[in-house]
């Protein structure tokens, strides 16, 4: 990610998510995607974390959350969520810092909403495709781009291959 918000202008975008949420619950995006229990999940750029709760439902208790941010406000605000929902599975990390994930460590990555505004799309999917397994999924939704224009950035280091398309998500393989 390359830009922060200011703390109104991220206030503003959470607040708005809220009605976003709720006449589109993330779960049903999120059902597209395969999740199972036992999971860990990376949602690269997390935001305001709407996706944190049914991320914890589907993952279970054995699995683990990585919810990450550029922005403070935002690593703030899933910490928040994690508290006060007593979800001890999350992790957060505050995009920058030194908390780097192993190698072929997460199950799924979720890139929602984020693709269209990174500064430096290749170097991001490379360290994403560093840290899936081999055969673990990135899940893809941007609004801000046309299907052949996600699916050209997506795969055009061959880094990844289209597993599938959903009504709101592109699911990728990771290659090995």
């Amino acid at each position: 990610m390359n830009k922060t918000e200011s703390n109104p202008g991220f206030r503003l975008m959470a607040f708005t998510y809220k009605f976003r949420d709720f006449f589109r619950p993330r779960m049903n995006i999120l059902k597209e995607v395969g999740i199972k229990p036992e999971n860990h999940v990376l949602d690269y750029g997390c935001g305001p974390g709407s996706y944190i709760i049914p991320l914890a439902e589907l993952v279970g208790k054995e699995g683990t959350i990585y919810a990450l941010d550029i922005h403070p406000l935002a690593i703030q605000m899933v910490q928040n969520i994690a508290s006060k929902k007593k979800l001890r599975n999350v992790r957060t990390i505050c995009y920058g810092c030194k908390n780097k994930l192993p190698d072929n460590s997460i199950d799924v990555v979720l890139l929602y909403d984020v693709l269209h505004d990174l500064s430096n799309k290749y170097q991001v999917l490379e360290e994403l495709h560093r840290v899936l397994k081999q055969n673990g999924i990135l899940s893809v939704s941007d609004h801000h781009m046309k299907k052949n224009e996600i699916v050209s950035k997506v795969t055009n280091r061959r880094l990844f291959k289209l597993s599938r398309k959903g009504k709101r998500t592109y699911s990728f393989l990771s290659k090995g």
